[in-house]
């Protein structure tokens, strides 16, 4: 008979037992997105997210107290969070552990704060929040738990509480009209019922496999580093590590920290949120580093890297490259970020393709997260090429609506450096606003441009279907070639070229423009690509179109004009 109450065991053992059905249900997930493209990642977002919770929880001594259990579950999805669906369910465990952390046993009227602070939580994270997503499955769950504050009995009190989260999910077409079109629930708010369900099977006893392996829960970091060079090192050990705090750690500690490291070691990252504090720096004696932290509290996520082995192994690497391929000698490798000259003002983009990575790095980006359609970075990830360049005001481009939340979770996590998460929903975006950067102007002033430029610029995607659906009036098959723009599915067709036409014709309407550029993927031909730009040149005589190569996956071309 399951308990009234629930202990910090069991609370663990609850919070895997959800990480472990959401990872069970992903791929199902995935498939509720509304538009059927092949990168639906909603349940991949959120696994990854819960994930590196679910490796910090399960990686904790059994007797573990309810305290540690939730700094584990808060600090571990802050940094994994990756997409939209993946950093609101963070804060929604965040803002849950805000309450579940002062209680030695949860009871009902515990888990109704914790709730009501999840929501509340949640909420302010999102700029414009939109009902019928996942928040709205939140609030719902919120609410019922509020209505049922006086039951005692625990079992059916989360019984009525999921029911009555199902039937708000099963709500949400009518809220969002292109939910209904689809015919899907929101997909954000079925991986978190996912999550409760498991939970609940957990609290009432039932044999649950909850092993948390490696590669589910931590992929490695798709930080970009083929620009890494790092001869004529310094300091040998590249050492990172999160403080899980169990003393204070202010602002006077953080500095005297900070001098510390800076008297054995360079390139020193110390960012501390709430009872997490994540380090970064090179030195040549790691222990010393990690002495200092542990008067602190507790060490999780500890990487030591060997840069000088790593750099011999890499010239080696590249030099039986250049020999295979180009039967010439390895062309020099650019200084690592860390290793640059100081400079007031760095770049940090989201892009994916050989192509595209190398138009922003002509066009002074210092740091690529390769990522964006087919895999969302994670609030880590930003983070880890945050602590890579050497400037004091860092411009981010997402690059992808996706990925601007996770950016803006950064962002909040840095004390030591000015970031500017500037809002590009797509690549071309972004490569309008780093060519509006002024040098003369103040940080605040760039900005503000780039983000009056970025508005001028329309993007198209196209790619193809992976399932049957009706969106926007527009009857799609699987395997269909969609052409997306910035508002919706503009074309549909069997032909590549001729769905990208329709769409380009689609995206401009009446309006002016004066440019309108091709990037095309890694699965198209260079003369289809150049018979394409003919066929818009001849649409559109009195504007410039430009044809480069992006190479990125999926999507075949990625055109933009303005």
């Amino acid at each position: 008979m399951a308990a009234n109450t629930i202990d910090a065991q069991l609370f663990a053992r609850m919070f895997l037992a959800g990480a472990k059905n959401l990872e069970a249900k992903k791929e199902y997930i995935n498939e509720l997105n509304v538009f059927p493209v092949p990168d639906g990642d909603t349940g991949t977002n959120m696994t990854l997210t819960i994930m590196s919770a679910a490796k910090e929880v399960s990686a904790l001594d059994e007797n573990a107290s309810m305290e540690e259990i939730a700094k584990a579950m808060s600090s571990g999805s802050l940094r994994g969070a990756r997409g939209n669906s993946g950093v609101i369910l963070s804060q929604i465990l965040r803002g849950l552990c805000k309450v579940i952390k002062t209680s030695d046993r949860i009871d009902v009227m515990t888990l109704v704060l914790a709730y009501e602070k999840a929501v509340e939580t949640a909420y302010k994270a999102v700029m414009k929040p939109k009902e019928g997503t996942i928040l709205t499955v939140a609030k719902g769950m919120a609410e019922k738990a509020k209505e049922l504050c006086e039951m005692e009995d625990m079992d059916a009190f989360i019984d009525e509480v999921i029911k009555y989260g199902d039937e708000v999910l099963a709500q949400t077409p009518e809220m969002l009209p292109v939910l209904k079109q689809a015919g899907v629930v929101d997909s954000g708010g079925q991986g978190l019922m996912e999550v409760m369900k498991g939970a609940q099977r957990a609290f009432r006893g039932e044999e649950l496999d909850l092993t948390i392996t490696e590669a589910a829960a931590k992929p490695r970091t798709n930080v970009d580093s083929s620009a890494a060079e790092t001869s004529d090192i310094k300091y040998g050990y590249c050492t990172e590590f999160i403080i899980l705090l169990h003393k204070l750690f202010n602002i006077k500690h953080e500095m005297d920290f900070k001098a510390f490291l800076e008297s054995i070691g360079d390139s020193i990252v110390v960012v501390a949120d709430d009872d997490i504090v994540k380090v970064h720096v090179h030195t040549n004696d790691p222990g010393l580093a990690i002495q200092r932290a542990l008067t602190f509290g507790e060490l999780s996520n500890l990487k030591i890297d060997n840069m000088r082995l790593e750099h011999k192994e890499k010239l080696f690497k590249e030099a039986e490259k250049a020999k295979t391929e180009n039967n010439a000698p390895a062309a020099a490798t650019k200084p690592v970020a860390e290793q640059m000259p100081h400079k007031e003002v760095g770049f940090i983009s989201v892009s994916i393709g050989e192509g595209l990575n190398e138009i922003l790095r002509d066009l002074g980006v210092d740091y690529i997260i390769e990522g964006g359609q087919t895999m969302n970075p994670s609030t880590d990830d930003i983070m880890t090429a945050i602590e890579h360049v050497n400037a004091d005001t860092i411009f981010i481009f997402p690059n992808n609506k996706n990925i601007i939340l996770a950016a803006n979770q950064a962002q909040s996590l840095v004390e030591d450096k000015k970031i500017i998460v500037v809002p590009t929903r797509t690549i071309p975006q972004g490569i309008t606003a780093i060519i509006n950067y002024v040098p003369d102007l103040s940080p605040e002033e760039n900005e503000e441009t780039m983000k009056e430029e970025i508005a001028n610029v329309k993007t198209g995607e196209v790619t193809y279907a992976v399932r049957d659906t009706v969106i926007d009036d527009k009857e799609i098959r699987e395997n269909d070639i969609m052409g997306i723009g910035d508002s919706g599915i503009l074309a549909v067709g069997q032909d590549i070229a001729d769905t990208t036409v329709e769409m380009t014709r689609e995206m401009i309407g009446s309006d002016a423009v004066e440019l309108i550029s091709i990037y095309y993927g890694a699965d198209v031909a260079r003369e289809d690509a150049e018979g394409l730009k003919e066929r818009i040149e001849a649409e559109y005589p009195r504007c410039d179109v430009e044809l480069q190569f992006g190479g990125q996956p999926i999507y075949y071309y990625v055109i933009s004009a303005e």
